[in-house]
């Protein structure tokens, strides 16, 4: 009778366990554009990278234009503390070069570590927070996702780095909408 008792016990609880998980697969694919999207942004254009919500969305002079969906370096979605955490940095940054890459199609580098992420760096290492030897990292990004592996934004995998990756096609467009300069805001 204790084996029954315990056995039903396990069952329920691992049912009512299971209603809980989330599904972490996008329902659909989706890019959302302003409804005069067609002829491209107009203006100077700014990103919003929104880590909570795993979407870039880009600005122009006319307010919002498109957002697409992006994924990260930790599951965590914390801050970038230093190099080698896998962390997203967060802070106001910008693109500062654009190139071709032969794995993630296109890249655009931005100033990661710039004033702002060195005075939060240096205010961790004084409070303990991260080794005295630690070293704050670099060479972040929005870029594309390997070849053929556009599912990994559809199924919130977070696999980089550090840096934002996009969909081919998504970062593409980007790429073109985005001059070296162009402001880039990360936050959670």
């Amino acid at each position: 009778m204790k084996n029954l008792l315990l056995l039903v016990s396990v069952f329920f609880g691992s049912s009512l366990l299971a209603t809980n998980v989330r599904n972490y697969t996008r329902t659909t694919t989706y890019k959302m554009f302003r409804t005069d999207a067609s002829a491209g942004p107009i203006g100077t254009v700014h990103v919003l990278i929104d880590k909570s919500n795993y979407e870039l969305s880009l600005y122009d002079s006319k307010g919002w234009y498109a957002t697409y969906p992006v994924v990260f370096g930790n599951n965590s979605l914390s801050d970038k503390k230093m190099q080698g955490d896998r962390n997203t940095p967060e802070g106001n940054f910008r693109i500062i070069g654009k190139r071709v890459h032969n794995k993630w199609y296109r890249f655009m580098h931005i100033d990661y570590p710039n004033k702002e992420s060195y005075t939060k760096f240096n205010m961790r290492k004084q409070r303990g927070e991260i080794p005295p030897n630690a070293q704050i990292g670099g060479a972040i990004g929005i870029h594309g996702t390997w070849p053929r592996e556009d599912f990994v934004v559809d199924h919130y995998k977070n696999w980089t780095e550090g840096c934002i990756s996009m969909k081919r096609s998504d970062v593409d467009e980007i790429y073109r909408y985005c001059p070296v300069g162009t402001r880039v805001t990360i936050r959670k």
